[in-house]
């Protein structure tokens, strides 16, 4: 890709440097670069800083348009980069289309310029902690392997490090994927971690938003592979296989699938179910690669290569270990022999923010989980912890269905401390029509909401006691109360740091 002297123009820097990357990347490339944000000067000061110290140090200059657009800057661009938060119908972006303009993306270039392996990792919950599993175990035959993508590091950045050998781990979410499939483009190696509702605020329905996620085997070639979560409803229900008798993607993998093995088998095409040569399956607390058209019961074991057994394995719950096993799939397809993967799996110890243990006090446990942004990925974090909750939840509403959660949340949680957010009626509500019966439930207290957080974890501290876990892990968006769901992890970890003795 000839980019030297090409008029290019970023959509979206970013208060947090979310387009500094490909900014810095294309400076480096010798691209005329133009910034277009709506945020004020005064709010991207530091991303502008950072960019203007790359571009010095080059010696050329950026152009900036900030507090607004402008027609003229998306009309005479040569190529308009655009930020994955930015929507497809933005009508910006359709001055740039109307005016024979591309538009790429931080990843649609990655794509096209990458010469190793590419290892695609999505879903609704998970993809993070599943995404570092795939690096960690890769890491064991390939030390130089990268972690990028939507993991706040420059998948761009990291190219000059990456060469036809080096596996390439990205997690990528529903909107990178949308602008992906928009030209045809698909990891060569992928998984989806599960399928349940959310973004529904972008994307208007499931089926949009199941479809935008599918880009990430849709396009591959059939020397591809897909691991698919078999024991996953929304996994089984959308993953689509077959179009106009035509398989789409390579090689697929189901990992778990347990009970719904025979709904995938109906669902499908026979021609589809043949192609699917392998499964990863749990028995007796042991990940086998085995052949997809063994059949084996609870005292038979699958004929196939055992690759590491539930013990190895330190992040609890049950997610968790299908996590592992989706990342064991890929690495074993690509290659890795099972001692490696069993010491990726050994030596993983978990991803900041998610179910991350932040403190002890007074035998009470706080856990961090400010990554659970929606229902299922709270009802993941709910099944995982055995000991009694004092659950902090609420916040900003996507559009998304709270019943499941609502009615978990009135067995499970033994107090609720709410957010103030648009979302947290909704929760309540769900709640309240959860039909469990009162014998049954479990909830006591609620609490709230609160619009200062200090406060909101002073009341989950009083309502805890001996053995109990104060566990944040909200089901809702931040925004609002924070910049984005890791500050709001980052206060947790403060605040709790600095709650004393009693």
């Amino acid at each position: 890709m000839e980019l030297s002297g090409k008029r290019v123009l970023v959509m979206g820097l970013g208060v947090h440097g979310g387009g500094l990357g490909v900014a810095r990347w294309l400076l480096r490339q010798g691209a005329q670069v133009t910034v277009t944000d709506v945020a004020s000067p005064e709010a991207l000061a530091a991303p502008v800083a950072a960019l203007d110290a790359a571009a010095a140090a080059r010696g050329v200059s950026v152009a900036y348009t900030l507090g607004a657009h402008r027609v003229e800057d998306f009309t005479s661009a040569e190529m308009v980069v655009v930020n994955p938060a930015v929507r497809p119908d933005s009508p910006w972006l359709a001055h740039a289309v109307a005016a024979g303009v591309p538009v790429e993306t931080e990843m649609t270039l990655f794509f096209r310029v990458c010469p190793g392996p590419i290892f695609g990792v999505t879903g609704t919950k998970g993809k993070t902690t599943t995404a570092l599993l795939l690096a960690a175990m890769l890491r064991e035959r390939y030390p130089d392997t990268v972690a990028a993508g939507n993991l706040r590091v420059s998948a761009l950045e990291a190219l000059d490090t990456i060469t036809a050998q080096t596996p390439v781990v990205l997690e990528l979410s529903s909107f990178q994927l949308e602008r992906l499939g928009a030209v045809g483009l698909s990891p060569r190696y992928s998984l989806i971690t599960n399928l349940s509702s959310d973004h529904l605020n972008w994307h208007g329905s499931m089926e949009n938003y199941a479809a935008a996620k599918g880009q990430i085997y849709r396009h591959q070639a059939p020397d591809g592979v897909v691991a698919l979560n078999g024991a996953d409803d929304g996994s089984a229900e959308y993953c689509t296989l077959w179009d106009a008798g035509r398989p789409l993607g390579g090689r697929q993998i189901w990992v778990g699938a347990g009970p719904h093995w025979s709904r995938v088998r109906s669902r499908y095409p026979q021609p589809v179910v043949r192609a699917v040569d392998t499964r990863v399956e749990l028995h007796h607390d042991t990940v086998f690669w085995c052949d997809a058209r063994g059949v084996f019961g609870p005292a038979t074991p699958p004929q196939g290569e055992p690759l590491f057994v539930r013990g190895d394995l330190r992040l609890p719950g049950a997610h968790n270990l299908y996590n592992a096993m989706l990342a064991a799939a890929l690495a074993r397809a690509f290659g890795v022999e099972a001692e490696a993967l069993r010491a990726g799996v050994r030596g993983f110890a978990g991803v900041e923010h998610r179910l991350e243990p932040v403190r002890e006090l007074e035998a009470v446990y706080y856990v961090n989980d400010t990554t659970a942004t929606n229902p299922a990925a709270t009802l993941a974090a709910l099944a995982a912890i055995e000991t009694p909750l004092i659950l902090i939840a609420g916040g900003a509403d996507k559009q998304l269905d709270f019943r499941s959660l609502g009615a978990a949340i009135a067995r499970r949680v033994k107090a609720l401390v709410l957010l103030d957010g648009s979302a947290t009626p909704r929760l309540l509500d769900a709640i309240a029509a959860g039909g469990v019966p009162p014998s049954e439930t479990a909830l006591v207290t609620i609490s709230g909401p609160f619009s200062d957080f200090a406060q909101a974890i002073a009341a989950a501290r009083a309502l805890a006691g001996s053995g109990d876990t104060v566990l944040l892990s909200p089901g809702c968006a931040s925004f609002g109360m924070f910049r984005n769901e890791f500050e709001r992890g980052e206060q947790f970890r403060r605040l709790v740091g600095e709650l004393d003795q009693r």
